[in-house]
């Protein structure tokens, strides 16, 4: 996931403000691709640890999938610009104290009620610090979109330093995950714009999977009896 694509002379091209060399200019591109790539790493190999010891212990793994992305070079840019930071290549070290979604990890669960379970075992890491959460499982989103946000602080080690990087993560039932995919889909190839007719359609396809959600769980609970050592985790 690094960089390769940005050359400080072609960013230059674009943003020709820049005060330091082509060779400044890629050295910050490189590091920031160095640090976020590894705070990823570090996340999922966190996350991978929890889920495999749940599997050890209780003989089931509450994560179904890990999905990760590092926004591109360019958008960190024009975030920087909507969040109203000026000649933003000359402000990188602002730009990295307040874009906190550079890196990104998606934890995708098996059922909600592993959302929780799975953050609070991540946030009772001594090493991992909560910068802010969001909780769009009870109380979603307008659109009907529910999930659990979170963006937490991660320690990279490097040969010589050790920089604390956010990671934002988002947690999501494979329910959620199926809607927000979808939804995304479609907001993408109508360029966003969709009638109050199907926002309202998806809105209701939004609830009607979280209902399903729920029952899924009932049935897995029912089927455990209620007796295993995990059902009461």
């Amino acid at each position: 996931m690094p960089f390769r694509y940005y050359r400080a002379d072609r960013i230059r091209e674009k943003m020709p403000r820049y005060k330091g060399t082509d060779e400044e200019l890629q050295e910050a591109i490189n590091d920031i691709s160095l640090l976020y790539n590894s705070a990823i790493k570090e996340m999922e190999t966190k996350l991978q640890i929890l889920s495999d010891d749940f599997d050890k212990k209780y003989s089931y793994m509450p994560i179904h999938h890990i999905q990760s992305r590092l926004k591109s070079f360019e958008s960190i840019l024009e975030k920087a610009v909507r969040y109203g930071i000026e000649d933003p290549l000359n402000n990188i070290d602002r730009i990295k104290r307040e874009i906190l979604d550079i890196a990104g990890v998606r934890v995708v669960c098996n059922y909600e009620e592993d959302l929780h379970t799975m953050s609070g075992l991540l946030l009772s890491q001594e090493d991992v610090q909560l910068i802010r959460m969001k909780d769009y499982c009870d109380n979603p989103k307008e659109s009907g979109y529910r999930s659990l946000h979170m963006v937490v602080a991660v320690p990279v080690y490097l040969v010589r330093r050790k920089k604390i990087v956010p990671v934002e993560i988002q947690f999501r039932s494979i329910a959620m995950d199926a809607w927000a995919s979808l939804e995304h889909e479609l907001r993408y190839k109508n360029k966003g714009d969709l009638s109050q007719e199907i926002v309202n359609a998806l809105k209701e396809c939004a609830q009607d999977l979280h209902e399903v959600d729920e029952r899924m769980s009932r049935i897995r609970h029912h089927v455990l009896n209620n007796e295993s050592e995990y059902s009461n985790y």
